[in-house]
């Protein structure tokens, strides 16, 4: 069954406007709601970077139906493992049913300003989330669990609001090797859209059929999301200006690994704002964007969380569940 979503983009509106757009998505059709967690946004200039979980919180009171969930945490950095798995055990608690934890390795943006340390190579931030996720799963289901790891520890540890019935985990994924761990460790993966297709069908999707094998589940009772990255509007134009914001989307992965200071990454992206569009879908064309979106859908992918660019939110909102998400409905 295909879910579709909105992606809370904490980084571009404060918390409150972001929880009135929260309302307006699942009015407009939205099924799921999903937010970022961001210590540091991408950029200075007009910047956010609320605290997800108090967000989830609230987004859980104001709306009824929506599943909701992260993408993504990073458990292991700046949270202790034990403490996303009781902020998430309490958010299902209040929320049942409708929570969900995506979970990523981490960026230097959002983790070095709190720890204070050296950014690790990716291996190791996978074995680290390797780690993480197995705890955050003994801690919801166990009690009074003392975990001697490589990276963490706890001491007769216990959660006692856990989750009324088991949160899926989702893992994102970038490349083959954090593909194959989602499959191994994770309900579900997360990966983002724009990029070359060789790269879904090559290396992310059958990473993640790798790790299923090795775990051996079944692969119908895994979820496959994706981040669609989406500029809808009326005029061609106008969906062209809404993706400059988020110009650093559009910068290469070597210009954006490392970044720590939201000033820096502003000015590498100041000199990409007329390319800030090639991560994104562009159309006035309802019929066009449906086109270039199932694209992802023949892929695999069952749930499509819609990024919108646009400072203009509530319009983008109500234009997407208007135009778009009857249209891939009708479809699928």
């Amino acid at each position: 069954m295909l879910t579709l979503g909105w992606k809370a983009s904490a980084e571009q509106f404060a918390p409150a406007e972001l929880l009135e757009l929260a309302v307006a998505a699942e009015a407009a059709g939205f099924d799921s709601i999903v937010v970022s967690d961001h210590f540091h946004p991408w950029r200075d200039t007009d910047g956010h970077a609320p605290f997800s979980f108090a967000w989830l919180a609230a987004a859980g009171q104001r709306t009824r139906r929506a599943r909701l969930g992260t993408s993504v945490v990073s458990p292991g950095w700046r949270y202790h493992p034990a403490i996303v798995a009781q902020a998430v055990a309490t958010l299902a608690s209040l929320t049942p049913g409708r929570i969900f934890l995506g979970v990523g390795s981490g960026e230097a943006m959002n983790e070095v300003p709190i720890t204070v340390a050296e950014w690790p190579a990716p291996r190791e931030r996978q074995r680290r989330l390797r780690e993480a996720i197995g705890l955050i799963r003994e801690l919801w289901t166990d009690d009074y669990v003392t975990h001697e790891g490589e990276h963490f520890r706890t001491k007769a540890a216990k959660i006692f609001d856990k989750p009324p019935s088991p949160v899926p985990i989702l893992v994102a994924a970038g490349g083959p090797k954090a593909a194959e761990l989602a499959g191994e460790l994770g309900d579900g993966i997360i990966v983002t859209s724009g990029k070359k297709k060789e790269l879904y069908t090559d290396e992310l999707l059958p990473g993640f059929d790798r790790g299923l094998k090795a775990s051996g589940r079944d692969p119908s009772r895994v979820e496959r999301m994706i981040e669609v990255k989406l500029s809808f509007d009326t005029q061609h134009e106008r969906a062209l200006l809404n993706c400059r914001p988020w110009a650093a989307l559009a910068l290469p992965e070597e210009a954006k690994r490392g970044v720590e200071d939201p000033r820096e990454m502003e000015r590498r992206a100041k000199d990409g704002k007329a390319n800030a569009h090639t991560r994104f879908i562009v159309s006035a064309d309802a019929d066009e964007a449906c086109r270039k979106i199932e694209d992802y859908i023949e892929l695999g992918f069952d749930h499509l969380v819609f990024h919108l660019p646009a400072e203009e939110q509530k319009r983008s909102i109500d234009l997407v569940g208007k135009e778009i998400l009857p249209r891939l409905r009708k479809t699928s």
